[in-house]
């Protein structure tokens, strides 16, 4: 395996092993605490430009394919575990992990603590970070992190939304036929704002029955709404996505455009965010951002 050097925004430099491509990236360190999904995790586009160290100890074993992709392509920087396994066992896989970064020319970091890691974000918060398998000396990789654009001045949206407005055609995983589900024919129709809409988002949606337009996050408020006016949608749907709401003026100024009009919003991640911001309330990032399992308190029983 091949040496890669990592150097966080507090100063911290560390050494470790590399299993996926031959690269330098500069992204945000976070945690999750997946146990597994890494690929759909990785392909995730509201993952833009993150470094995701995950908690759970063993990674690789259930390999990767191109049929769970959440997007067309990678879109974390990098991710970080303990103990990679490149010998996987799973009857959908296409290759290794390891492969699959390679492919999709994302960094993988191994043999390191990745419970030390954690507790960095934990307690001091997200933070930018650089780790390259090219470059060995910290004051380099320290310049190039102090001359790296910060992730919350980043408009990542621009970037990762569909250039053009399309048809989502499949629904959810079937174990019985081995393959989606395809989409049927429905009079319920909604559009998607993609600001990084992942592909099982979608999924979900056209089992519930509607037809899904998926629109760029570009798409001008006025042309929605005459669509709603005109009967040729229902609602619209505020995806989720990448990045700080705050600096999204132009699409902050767009949904503010739909909830004057009364248009029916169901918003998510980003985009409920966005949608808060258009409602006039503020949006601040916290110190800590907890990436997967999320403990749920039933208000009936008030147990966890």
């Amino acid at each position: 395996m091949q040496k890669v050097y990592i150097y966080l925004e507090n100063g911290i430099f560390l050494e470790a092993n590399s299993f996926g491509a031959d690269t330098t990236a500069v992204g945000k360190l976070v945690y999750n605490n997946s146990t597994f999904g890494q690929q759909e995790i990785i392909t995730d586009p509201s993952n833009n430009g993150l470094f995701i160290n995950f908690t759970a100890v063993e990674i690789g074993n259930t390999g990767a394919n191109r049929v769970d992709m959440e997007s067309s392509k990678a879109h974390a920087k990098g991710i970080i575990v303990r103990n990679y396994h490149d010998a996987y066992s799973n009857y959908r896989a296409e290759m290794s992990l390891k492969d699959f970064l390679v492919e999709q020319n994302v960094i993988g970091i191994c043999d390191i603590d990745t419970r030390f890691l954690t507790k960095i974000v934990r307690e001091e918060g997200s933070m930018m970070m650089i780790a390259s398998t090219q470059i060995s000396s910290k004051d380099e990789l320290a310049k190039k992190l102090n001359e790296a654009k910060k992730y919350d001045e980043i408009n990542f949206v621009k970037d990762i939304s569909t250039k053009e407005a399309y048809i989502h055609k499949s629904g959810v995983w079937n174990h019985e036929t081995g393959e989606y589900n395809k989409a049927q024919m429905s009079d319920k129709r909604v559009q998607v704002i993609d600001y990084g809409v992942k592909k099982s988002f979608l999924n979900e949606l056209v089992e519930l029955g509607f037809e899904v337009e998926v629109v760029p996050a570009s798409t001008k408020a006025d042309d929605i709404i005459n669509n709603f006016k005109a009967g040729k949608i229902g609602g619209v749907v505020l995806s989720s996505g990448a990045g700080n709401p705050n600096i999204l003026t132009d699409e902050i100024a767009e949904i503010k455009k739909l909830i004057d009009a009364n248009i029916p919003i169901l918003a998510v991640g980003l985009g409920h965010y966005l949608l808060a911001l258009a409602s006039g309330v503020k949006v601040d990032k916290i110190k800590s951002i907890k990436y997967g399992s999320h403990p749920i308190r039933g208000e009936k029983t008030v147990e966890i």
